[in-house]
């Protein structure tokens, strides 16, 4: 039987968390229907497991990765990829400078795990004053 994606919060952010078993982002047209998801939900984070990856994805020299972040930036989405890669990161030094960099920004992130989210996102949330 197949999870069900849910909402959830992480630090007082909403997000939609995908289930890992769920159908695979193969193409524009998946990160298109997940977007929609958040949208009707009223979400702009998703939580994506490493797991419903197309392996195609983490080979840089196709675009897909390209192209669906591209999705998700243009629509305003957050996208948190979660789940080790470290396979796919020792097999190319590219991939390994593309998650780097877009993990400096705040659109999409690649995280080991939910302390690492967590972590990020208590981050962003502005300071008290001393």
């Amino acid at each position: 039987m197949m999870m069900a994606d849910t909402l959830t919060a992480i630090q007082g952010v909403r997000m939609l968390a995908c289930a890992p078993d769920g159908a695979k982002l193969t193409g524009e047209r998946e990160a298109v229907e997940l977007i929609g998801e958040t949208m009707y939900h009223g979400v702009e984070w998703i939580l994506l497991p490493v797991e419903r990856l197309d392996d195609n994805f983490f080979q840089l020299k196709n675009r897909l990765a390209g192209h669906i972040i591209q999705k998700f930036v243009t629509y305003r989405r957050r996208l948190v990829i979660l789940g080790d890669i470290t396979s796919q990161i020792e097999q190319s030094s590219a991939l390994t400078a593309f998650i780097y960099e877009t993990n400096r920004g705040n659109q999409v992130w690649f995280l080991k795990d939910l302390a690492e989210l967590t972590a990020r996102l208590e981050d962003m949330q502005p300071r008290e004053p001393q």
